[in-house]
Parts: structure tokens; C-alpha cells; sequence
């Protein structure tokens, strides 16, 4: 049974319709810069288990973990096992597609709102995702509207079809694509797009996630360059960082603390400048 942590000082609420878990910086006397985070469809699958793993408490910022579409307090009907039973009827369609517009369409006025209810200051803001939440992350790097300092992604989806392919592997199912499926799956290479991506990403890779991460995400630091990328590998980390299933804020792992430090030396870097 996973042991279940109190978030000190956390602020959770809604802002324009998306659940969130805000943690203060220390110094609350002045506004601080403003860093998002997007969880995993792995543990951490939640805001607040997000909020547990990667707290990021050294750094002078708000940390805002968002609950992404489909999961938590907005999952489908039949919960849990709703959402996994319409992963794998169409993954790319009935998951992929949805989630990441519908966060996308969410995100100006939840980062509008946030801002009038916190002490952020003005600025580039810091972005976090995970897995799929890194693939939401990638695709906010595509857009000007909303000014990135940097992004940190862990475990990144930066290629949707390799990740379909390994679904195929490990669940011996057949994914029957579609021109419509493998238009979004263009749409989601990250490689691909690498010249579109607006601010600095560093890609935090466990060893032992499988390739369908780990190489495409070397393909971005390549495409990306030094100026424009870091990568670092968590020996022995596996896909996801947080104790199964990752619902509840449970406490930090291991690996959690390793992608922790290396988040918080990244954004005092780039939100500093």
C-alpha cells in the first residue's frame, strides 16, 4: 500500500476549469517567477502526486502542477478503467489527440487566472511535463503565445509512433492506423519539429525506460543541439518515478530526487536569465 504525504503549503484549486496544486516559493513577500508542470500517464498519473515527486523546494518559483484532460477529477466515465479502456480502443484518437488539444486550448486562460490569484511575476514562465505530459509540454513549445524561458521534460513522448509501437510489444495488440491517426502522430514528432520549439529543453531519461523514449529523445538533443538542449540519464530509472499507481502524493523515490535536482538547477539557471 503506498504511503500517502501532506504537500506543506499547497494550494489546490481550479483555474479557468484545469485542477492544480500550487506550491509557494519560501519568500512569499515577493513575486516569483511561475513554473507548470504536466504529470505522466504514469506514476505520478495525478497534480498532486506530481506536486510529491517533484517539488522542486529550493527554487524561488510557484510550481503549478495542472491535472491534464482525462485524468483525475476529469476522467471519463468509468474512472481508471474508463480511461484505459479507451486507450486501448484508439490510444492516438481517443487519448493522445484529445488530451493534448484540449490542454492546449486550456492553457492561456488557466496561466491568465493563475496569475491574478498568485504572486507570479511577469516573464517567461518554466514548463515540466512527463511522458505524455512532456508530449503536451512540446507542443506548448511550438506556440508564441505565451513566452517560455525553458522547458524540462522527463521521459518525454517526443515521437508519438514509436510509443504506439511499443504499446504493440508490451501488450501484444495491433494498433490499426489510420490517415487520420498517423496525421496526428506527424503532428506529434518532436524530432520533426525540433526548429519550431520556442526555449531551452533539457530531457531527463531514465536508462531503463524503454527505446521508444530514450532514443527519440536523444534524436531531439541531437536535432537540437548544445546551445539549445542537455540531456542527462538517471541510471536505473525506469519510465515512471512515483510508487504505483501514482494516484495519491506518496513519498519522493530515489529517482524522483535525482530528476528533482536536476529540474531545480535547470529553471535557477534559465528563469534566473
Amino acid at each position: 500500500m503506498t504511503m500517502s504525504v501532506e504537500l506543506s503549503g499547497a494550494i489546490e484549486g481550479v483555474a479557468a476549469g484545469v485542477p492544480f496544486v500550487a506550491l509557494p516559493p519560501s519568500d512569499e513577500s515577493r513575486p516569483a517567477p511561475l513554473v507548470l508542470t504536466w504529470h505522466l500517464l504514469d506514476a505520478p498519473f495525478s497534480e498532486a502526486a506530481m506536486a510529491a515527486a517533484l517539488p522542486m523546494r529550493e527554487l524561488h518559483a510557484w510550481r503549478v502542477h495542472l491535472g491534464l484532460p482525462l485524468t483525475g477529477k476529469r476522467f471519463p466515465e468509468g474512472g481508471f478503467e474508463g480511461f484505459f479502456r479507451l486507450a486501448s480502443e484508439d490510444n492516438v484518437l481517443n487519448v493522445v489527440e484529445p488530451l493534448t488539444r484540449q490542454a492546449e486550448a486550456e492553457f492561456p486562460a488557466a496561466v491568465a487566472e493563475l496569475r491574478s490569484r498568485l504572486s507570479i511575476e511577469d516573464g517567461p514562465v518554466g514548463l515540466v511535463g512527463g511522458s505524455q505530459g512532456g508530449g503536451v509540454a512540446l507542443q506548448m513549445l511550438t506556440h508564441a503565445e505565451i513566452p517560455v524561458a525553458a522547458a524540462a521534460l522527463v521521459n518525454p513522448v517526443t515521437q508519438l509512433a514509436p510509443v504506439i509501437a511499443a504499446n504493440e510489444r508490451f501488450f501484444d495488440v495491433t494498433y490499426q492506423w489510420s490517415d487520420r491517426s498517423r496525421a496526428v502522430a506527424n503532428e506529434y514528432d518532436y524530432v520533426r519539429r525540433a526548429g519550431e520549439l520556442t526555449a531551452p529543453v533539457l530531457l531527463v531519461i531514465g536508462e531503463e525506460d524503454d527505446v521508444s523514449i530514450t532514443e527519440p529523445a536523444a534524436a531531439l538533443h541531437k536535432a537540437l543541439g548544445e546551445r539549445r538542449s542537455e540531456l542527462v540519464t538517471i541510471a536505473g530509472m525506469a519510465h515512471g518515478f512515483a510508487e504505483a499507481p501514482g494516484l495519491e502524493p506518496a513519498p519522493q523515490t530515489g529517482h524522483a530526487k535525482l530528476v528533482d535536482a536536476e529540474l531545480t538547477r535547470w529553471f535557477a539557471r534559465h528563469l534566473a536569465a
